[in-house]
């Protein structure tokens, strides 16, 4: 019983009480999660939307204020309250990091600079200016993850969490998995300079790492790939990883640093735990992205440092989203997105991630707004790529809550299939997968065509018998075609718009003649199809 994840088919499956759960989530603005009061309105909207859970902070000032002093009253305000609401939670542990910052230490840690040593980007210096703001650097500064001190207090505060959460939780399990930490690494630059980084980057890198590495280089960045296969066989890091050294380097201690606050959570209560990332862009350096965070170009240094680290978490603000979820995706990781953007595309790409990737988890961040148009400033802060002009168009509630709502509908069939070609998705912004298939029948759905209100379609199937099943559609027209070359033609022979109700179904309308001649679907619908190919 309680939570736990298993291998399933070709993914990994979120298990709750022994049954599969997919989390139709939303994370909270960050102060949000503070006060239970001003929860119930986030609980509302969550609940409005179709939400099944919700991921939130719980902050290492908040339940240490004080060394030694704990205090676990908003933990279980927001437990008893999901129980209330019949949701479940993702606490996400803001505790060294942040956002690659240290804003959530208590003030006892942030203000003993001996004992707990800040990065230093610059040598010799605690706080530095990066990036741009209006033609000005930003002001930076954050603990060092090669500071004993400070990780032997964050793995005491984790543990003391989870052994909370397990003495007041255990049976009910409302809270089903943790994040450790948040968007860790550096900003600035690719790695710490401070004397304690120095002298491990000067010395010798670990055997056992650089035989890990040489020896998994198929899954590797090609750049990655090429450093690790000609640099040395033992040395420092700049003579084994050349020009990947730094980031190589930084991720190693990062992760590392991770996986014994994960351990020292999973030695109070084993709940599934994971770590979310900072994207890099295409044309971004370690530095401009965290340095060290699990971004899909250093998975491989993960899993050799953190092995208690269960999944690797994207946070999606960028335009190529469907390139990303697959890279996220190698090395076995399952699919599980904590944070993306609350537009246009919100809803159908739930959808899209839950039939193509099978994912654990979707949460569009600042849900509360959802339904709100982004500013040029928000998008900056958050990290959104705001050329992006599927921004400047928010997701309707309604259609969002449509979405999930048929999910959920259809989740007993989509669990059964996670991990198999039983289920599929295709949506408007793949434009490699051009047609889901239900036995030897190919439906291909066209999505930019001009007589569709929106061209941010999607369409996920589940196929429970030869050339039959139910599809899942949203602004796009369907094309039916036969897979088998012998038996080039296709018939419908039933096609309903329906719903399940105590996991029968239930058919709202049989479709035929004009609706069947012409299959365009605009509102998210439900059908159940049954179909005949022959010469």
């Amino acid at each position: 019983m309680g939570a736990y994840i298993k291998e399933q088919g070709s993914t990994k499956v979120l298990m709750v009480n022994d049954k599969p759960f997919v989390m139709l989530a939303g994370e909270v603005h960050n102060s949000n999660s503070s006060s239970v009061k001003v929860m119930e309105g986030v609980w509302d909207k969550a609940l409005s939307l179709g939400m099944n859970a919700l991921c939130l902070p719980v902050t290492w000032e908040m339940i240490e204020p004080w060394e030694g002093c704990f205090d676990f009253r908003i933990v279980d305000g927001l437990i008893q309250q999901a129980r209330e609401k019949g949701g479940k939670i993702n606490f996400l542990w803001f505790g060294a990091w942040k956002n690659a910052e240290c804003m959530y230490a208590p003030a006892w840690v942030k203000t003993d600079l001996e004992r707990f040593a800040r990065a230093e980007v610059v040598k010799g210096e605690r706080r530095s200016s990066i990036g741009s703001m209006g033609g000005h650097g930003r002001p930076y500064s954050t603990l060092s993850a090669f500071c004993a001190n400070t990780l032997e207090a964050d793995c005491r505060a984790f543990h003391k969490l989870m052994e909370h959460i397990k003495e007041v939780d255990a049976e009910e399990t409302t809270v089903i998995c943790v994040q450790v930490e948040n968007e860790t690494g550096l900003l600035g630059a690719a790695r710490d300079h401070s004397d304690a980084a120095d002298e491990a980057f000067a010395a010798p890198v670990p055997a056992e790492f650089v035989s890990y590495m040489k020896s998994h280089t198929a899954s590797m960045a090609p750049d990655v790939r090429e450093a690790v296969e000609q640099g040395a066989d033992e040395g420092s890091w700049a003579e084994v990883f050349g020009p990947v050294a730094d980031e190589i380097f930084q991720a190693f201690y990062t992760a590392s640093y991770c996986n014994a606050v994960a351990e020292a959570g999973k030695q109070a209560y084993d709940l599934p735990m994971s770590c979310n990332c900072w994207l890099d862009k295409a044309t971004d350096k370690p530095g401009d992205y965290p340095s060290g965070g699990p971004v899909a170009r250093v998975h491989e240094v993960w899993d050799f440092c953190a092995p208690a680290i269960d999944v690797y978490a994207p946070d999606i603000y960028v335009p190529n989203f469907v390139e990303v979820c697959g890279q996220m995706r190698k090395n076995g990781n399952p699919l599980f997105i904590p944070e993306c953007a609350t537009h246009s595309y919100a809803g159908p790409r739930m959808v899209y991630c839950v039939g193509h990737h099978h994912a654990m988890c979707y949460s569009p961040f600042g849900f509360e707004e959802i339904g709100e148009p982004f500013g040029a400033m928000q998008g900056f802060l958050f990290g959104m790529d705001v050329t992006d002009p599927a921004l400047k168009t928010p997701q309707s509630v309604e259609e969002y809550r449509a979405y999930a709502d048929a999910l959920k509908n259809l989740m007993p069939l989509i669990t059964e299939r996670y991990g198999t070609d039983a289920l599929q998705a295709a949506c408007a912004e793949d434009k490699e997968t051009k047609m889901v298939t239900l036995g030897r029948i190919g439906v291909m759905p066209m999505f930019n065509v001009p007589f569709l209100e929106k061209q941010n379609g999607v369409l996920l199937s589940v196929q429970t018998e030869e050339n039959a099943g139910y599809l899942l559609v949203g602004h796009a027209l369907l094309v039916l075609t036969s897979l088998d070359p012998e038996r080039p033609h296709v018939d419908i022979l039933d096609m309903e718009e329906g719903h399940f109700e105590d996991g029968e179904w239930v058919m709202d309308k049989r479709l035929n003649g004009d609706e069947t001649a012409f299959l365009k679907f605009e509102e998210p619908t439900i059908l159940r199809f049954r179909g005949f190919i022959y010469k």
